[in-house]
């Protein structure tokens, strides 16, 4: 949106409002219109203002990247790496204000903005400690041919990232598209640009000019530019199901490579011989509830043996007693606002509706009120028993509440997890290692958790994305790291060609 505000910025950071530039080919750019950024515990409040970037800049900034790419991607891996990881010390710099912007702008608490700088640092060293694999050659041997297979970076690539945990989630791709070889633009989500824009400028002023840039700006201004642009070989994008199909059709234009990181209505798995304890029942309701539940990796359906389930209902409920929901800028928050209003309005009509069709619905919390009652809160709470037709159950809620379904037997408990068209996380719960190997292998996700589901205890050296409608290619690990690389097979001729009739058979 254009900047048409006349209410000022917040200087509840301490250091007057907050405004962000364009940064690209080394240096910053500025704009004609801004974003305006609002605080969703107190919409009223503007945190700050960031570029809204026209379709020129924004080409420019691809532009800058491309110029770029032949000098980055001519020195080794382990050289790329050593250079990205000097760079990355920047990124925890002055780290308890940027923490409290994304805050102010996000709305989560300050533990989990936190958090998501630390995500980038780890998922950067996670990416540099692989600078071996990156120039790894694998040789067939001959006659008639000698074939040595490489992987060469790509171009320019373009990461898009939401609004839930942009930083650590930009840490997912960034780092291994740099090593990789490949120069950068990062767009920020257009509503909640400013923390992450200003991590990435740090960054990108410590390595060399164009290699990593920064462009904010409205999605129908510039994504054309940065999707589906002949300069860009590559488009990372996190985000829903809706927004992974646009860019996928966009991307299409100019035969873009993508990969898609999108919804999952994530299933948990609770068999009858499932041991709760404490620590686990503290990372599962993590897993549910944290960040307000607005994480695509969050357990968004339970399906709980019979005999487990008023043991589940308590242990929930003694938590969710203890949620208190504010502000960040208040130390006893735990829970805070959904970042947007719409979205606090969908689900609020999904647990509606399932309340009028019959299921029990428990309520925890209290609203805030004063000031903050204008904010876009929700008290969490529990779904029981919900006909499985319901749209609480059929659809991703990315809110704080949960649907809780009982099952008798084991096989129809993984039907049900299997039984929708997202396919990110799921996660089975029982004592026996033999059953989670054979269970869980049988559940139709990228990435399946054991007696554990969320963030928290995520590997990050395993590759992880989607299945179905989750998502198209993966992120982190070796895999992701080839990701970013064409495979290039070069041919060498040994001892002559090859008899007629031996070897391969002509293809085209």
């Amino acid at each position: 949106m254009t900047d048409t505000s006349t209410t000022a910025p917040s200087a509840a950071q301490g250091e007057g409002p907050v405004r962000t530039p364009l940064y690209y080919g080394g240096r910053e750019h500025s704009t004609e219109r801004t974003l305006t950024i609002t605080n969703p515990a107190r919409p009223s409040e503007v945190v700050g203002e960031a570029s809204a970037a026209t379709r020129e800049q924004a080409l420019e900034a691809v532009a800058a990247a491309r110029a770029a790419f032949p000098e980055w991607a001519a020195l080794t891996g382990a050289e790329r790496a050593a250079r990205l990881t000097e760079a990355a010390g920047a990124i925890m710099e002055d780290s308890e204000r940027e923490a409290a912007i994304l805050s102010a702008e996000n709305g989560k608490v300050i533990g989990e903005s936190t958090f998501d700088l630390i995500g980038l640092v780890q998922r950067t060293e996670l990416a540099c400690g692989l600078a071996e694999e990156v120039d790894a050659v694998e040789t067939l041997p001959g006659p008639p041919t000698e074939v040595v297979v490489s992987h060469q970076p790509m171009g320019v690539v373009t990461i898009i990232v939401p609004f839930n945990w942009p930083i650590a989630i930009l840490g997912a791709s960034l780092p291994y598209a740099l090593v990789a070889g490949n120069t950068v633009v990062v767009k920020p989500p257009p509503s909640c640009p400013l923390a992450t824009t200003r991590a990435v400028q740090r960054l990108a002023e410590r390595l060399p000019a164009g290699v990593l840039n920064v462009v904010t700006g409205e999605d129908a201004e510039i994504g054309e530019a940065l999707v589906s642009n002949p300069d860009v070989a590559k488009v990372c994008f996190t985000g829903s199901v809706r927004g992974g199909k646009r860019i996928m059709a966009m991307a299409a234009e100019s035969l873009t490579a993508v990969t898609l990181e999108l919804g999952g209505n994530d299933g948990v798995l609770i068999l009858p011989d499932a041991e709760f304890d404490q620590q686990g029942l503290d990372l599962l309701f993590m897993g549910i509830y944290g960040t307000t539940g607005q994480v695509c990796m969050n357990a968004k359906r339970i399906y709980v043996h019979s005999s487990k389930k008023d043991e589940l209902v308590a242990e929930l409920t003694k938590r969710l007693e203890q949620v208190k929901l504010g502000p960040a800028t208040d130390p006893s928050t735990t829970m805070g606002p959904f970042h947007q209003k719409a979205q606090l309005q969908f689900v609020q009509d999904l647990v509606q509706e399932a309340r009028d069709a019959g299921a029990e619905v428990r309520e925890f919390g209290e609203l805030p009120g004063g000031e903050w009652s204008e904010g876009y809160f929700m008290r969490p709470s529990i779904v029981l028993d919900p006909d499985p037709s319901l749209r609480v159950v059929t659809e991703e809620q990315f809110g704080p509440t949960i649907p809780i379904i009982t099952f008798e037997d084991v096989e129809e408990g993984i039907r049900m997890v299997n039984d929708t068209q997202y396919g990110l996380c799921n996660s089975v719960w029982t004592s026996n290692e033999d059953t989670a190997r054979e269970v869980g292998a049988r559940l139709q996700a990228g990435y399946v958790f054991h007696n554990t589901h969320g963030p928290v205890l995520l590997d990050q050296r395993a590759p992880f994305g989607g299945v179905k409608q989750s998502g198209i290619g993966r992120e982190m690990g070796t895999i992701g790291l080839r990701e970013f690389q064409e495979p290039h097979a070069l041919g060498i001729l040994k001892g002559g060609p090859a008899p007629a009739g031996e070897g391969s058979a002509p293809v085209g």
